[in-house]
This record gives C-alpha cells, sequence and structure tokens, in this order.
C-alpha cells in the first residue's frame, strides 16, 4: 500500500477496496434475481404506457430479458415477427384482468416483460 500526507505530518495508507456485496452475477443470473410473479393490476400502469411486452410461454423470459439488454435486433425481430413477443391490445388487457391473470415479469428498462403463469405453475 502506498502512503500519503494527510497535512498534519503523519503519514496516512491509501486503502485498496472493493464495494461490499459488489455483484459479480452475469447478465442472465441477474435478470433471474429480477423476475417475479405479478398480478395484472401491477402491470396495468405498464400497459397504459406502452411499455409492456407479452412474451410468450414457449421462450424464457430471462432469455428474452437478456436479448432485449445487450440489443440482439435480429433475435427480437424473429421473436416480434411470429408473435412470441409482442405489445399487448385492448382485448389482450380485458382478457387478463377478467381472468385475474398472474405473470412472471422482468424489467429491462424501458420495457416490462410478462408471461403469464398457467394454473398448474403457480403451485411451483
Amino acid at each position: 500500500m502506498s502512503e500519503k500526507e494527510n497535512g498534519s505530518g503523519d503519514p496516512e495508507e491509501i486503502l485498496e477496496y472493493g464495494m461490499l456485496g459488489e455483484d459479480t452475477a452475469d447478465t442472465v443470473e441477474k435478470l433471474e434475481k429480477y423476475t417475479g410473479k405479478v398480478d395484472w393490476k401491477y402491470l396495468e400502469k405498464h400497459y397504459a404506457s406502452g411499455a409492456l411486452l407479452y412474451v410468450d410461454p414457449s421462450l424464457e423470459i430471462t432469455e428474452v430479458g437478456k436479448a432485449l439488454a445487450d440489443d440482439e435486433a435480429d433475435k427480437v425481430a424473429v421473436w416480434k415477427k411470429s408473435g412470441d413477443i409482442l405489445q399487448p391490445s385492448t382485448p389482450h388487457a380485458m382478457y387478463w384482468e377478467e381472468a385475474n391473470q398472474t405473470f412472471k415479469a422482468l424489467v429491462v428498462s424501458p420495457f416490462v416483460l410478462a408471461q403469464p403463469i398457467e394454473e398448474d405453475e403457480e403451485d411451483e
């Protein structure tokens, strides 16, 4: 370690340190950490602002989140073209509200990804 004068003539050690709790997780691990179960009421405001993206249950929501975070435009374009990810419309919103649908959700700014949870999955 190096020393420096602290102004009073006494040497002062300069500490070399890392942040406590530094997050060394990779992108997928971080995304999984910020994925959770929510209800439609939570997602409604994101739908109204145009930030909500539906993710088909055939996809892993964290894989979609990673593609968005890494700006993998080609991969995202394929999913959009196939309808595997899309911006929900009014009929979607009405159905989800009526059905009291729950979702797996993930925030990948500026988007909020939402994937419906099937009834048999809710008990897991």
